[in-house]
């Protein structure tokens, strides 16, 4: 699994500030991809990789959200795209509007990771919207996302990203499960890498 972690600050923050930390959010995932030791891509990709495709930036992606913590979180099994079911809990949920509309997302902690010293603190956010299976990645999206101090957030479509699954069969990435559904167009953050997987 590709993780290009962000911290989610941002109140009071300038447009042009958001749009720099979202191109340089952009410049470390393409190193990533570069880079043998870290990119998801095949071979042959890797070898005619000219980059990753995405939206514009567009900050009305980029929304102030609440944050609501699971006070007795119950661990779950994650469905997959393979046979894998990692373990997961619920940590949480992120309240905010978008277009018009009051959503809910809600924001899962991998118990696996969290054993790790540098993803103890990590979760995430894995959504699907009306682009999937057309103009981003069939089975969803992920949005990076750290436990927060408070319970204010900023939630940016632009910095999502696809699962590594969508570069390589030989990945196993959780899929987002249905609640997570978002009821619009999210035309922010990266596109399908192509037409093939």
């Amino acid at each position: 699994m590709l993780l290009t972690f962000s911290f989610l600050t941002g109140f009071g923050q300038s447009d042009e500030d958001a749009i720099l930390e979202i191109r340089e959010h952009r410049k470390k995932q393409e190193k990533e991809f570069r880079d043998p030791d870290t990119s998801p891509l095949e071979k042959r990709d890797r070898r005619h990789f000219a980059g990753l495709k995405y939206y514009p930036i567009d900050l009305s992606y980029r929304v102030k959200a609440t944050f609501v913590k699971t006070e007795n979180p119950v661990l779950f099994k994650m469905q997959t795209t393979t046979t894998r079911l990692p373990e997961y809990v619920k940590y949480g949920e992120v309240h905010f509007n978008l277009q018009g509309k009051d959503l809910v997302l809600e924001v899962y902690q991998s118990q696996d990771l969290k054993k790790r010293k540098e993803y103890e603190d990590y979760l995430f956010i894995p959504f699907t919207d009306e682009t999937n299976g057309e103009e981003t990645y069939d089975v969803g999206r992920y949005i990076d996302f750290r436990i927060p101090k408070g319970d204010e957030v900023i939630i940016d479509f632009n910095k999502c990203y696809n699962p590594s699954c969508s570069y390589s069969p030989k990945f196993s990435c959780p899929i987002p499960p249905v609640v997570n559904a978002v009821p619009l167009s999210v035309r922010a953050g990266e596109k399908r890498f192509k037409e093939s997987h």
